[in-house]
């Protein structure tokens, strides 16, 4: 008896209880600079680290939500680690960065802030599905960020949200190539997550063919469950084993149209994948559209974010993994 004792002692203290289940304490502070070792994220020490948390909705359609009181709400009631500003480069009709820097910036920099005081991690997204013709555009948008936030480990940068048609080796790479310049002249260190062809699901193909001479890089990996099934998983999965670090900046628990039903089945499929190989997600999205992706009941306020009673159902879905 006293040495199935000491052994259940020793196991019992080789076991790491410090660590929290629920992504809203794994904070900044707690894990500071992020990097990229092999195909994991990791922390300051050099340990994986696993973000989990939501993406804001385009910011010309949602701004009600890029405010301190919406990430308030992330953080605490959505339990996330991380959150992601969808910057819009362009829309038919209701402007952008493209036709308003100023303003953009003004929700962009309202969320970055709030996010550096409330200990969590950040991702600068610019939300376009046609960056590479609006490339002047966006260096210019990430060089006025990574600027002004240079040294701050909360950020990361998504240089291209996601490409739909785009050659990977003919466009993409060189666009990718000439923002991560522009971003590494004023930081240096900070991660950046690369958009992939085909609404950021043809990983296959960044890997085939990946940026060479760059550190902390990875690829944006997007699915909806309802839609994308185990043949993506496979070919993620092909992709990490050919080295390709993976970063899922969006991703739902419906169709790819953002439609109803909720696919629980699948999405917990895709999430024991995510975690067996230590993937880090954000969930679309932080928003009352009545649609199957939103989860916010419709005329949710920003200071009512993720509060229980004004999530959908997908929005439930997405806070129990984020405890999980």
């Amino acid at each position: 008896m006293k040495v199935v004792f000491v052994a259940i002692c020793v196991l019992a203290c080789a076991i790491n209880f410090s660590t929290s289940k629920d992504a809203a304490l794994e904070t900044v502070s707690k894990h500071g600079q992020l990097s990229v070792n092999g195909v994991d994220l990791v922390d300051q020490n050099g340990e994986k680290v696993q973000l989990k948390g939501m993406s804001l909705f385009w910011d010309v359609w949602m701004p009600q939500y890029y405010n301190k009181d919406s990430i308030d709400g992330v953080h605490d009631n959505c339990h996330s680690n991380v959150v992601r500003a969808a910057t819009t480069a362009t829309s038919e009709y209701d402007g952008g960065y493209i036709d308003d820097p100023e303003e953009s910036l003004e929700r962009l920099y309202a969320v970055v802030d709030a996010a550096i005081e409330d200990d969590i991690y950040v991702i600068v997204d610019w939300h376009d599905h046609e960056a590479d013709t609006h490339k002047e555009y966006a260096v210019e948008f990430f060089d006025t960020v990574s600027k002004k936030y240079t040294g701050v480990p909360n950020i990361i940068y998504e240089t291209f949200n996601e490409p739909t048609g785009q050659s990977w080796n003919d466009i993409l790479k060189p666009y990718h190539e000439e923002v991560i310049k522009t971003i590494r002249a004023n930081d240096p260190d900070n991660v950046i997550i690369l958009g992939t062809p085909t609404w950021s699901s043809a990983v296959d193909q960044a890997a085939a063919s990946p940026i060479t001479g760059q550190t902390n890089i990875m690829y944006t990996l997007h699915f909806y469950a309802g839609t994308h099934k185990q043949w993506l998983r496979d070919t993620a999965t092909n992709a990490l084993n050919q080295g390709l670090p993976l970063f899922v900046t969006e991703y739902g628990t419906v169709n790819a149209d953002a439609t109803a039903p909720v696919d629980e089945a699948e999405s917990r499929l895709w999430w024991n994948w995510l975690d067996e190989h230590n993937i880090s997600y954000a969930n679309w999205a932080i928003s009352d559209k009545v649609e199957g992706a939103s989860a916010l009941v419709p005329n949710t306020t920003a200071t009512q974010v993720c509060q229980e009673e004004y999530l959908t159902e997908s929005g439930r879905l997405v806070i129990a993994q984020n405890q999980a």
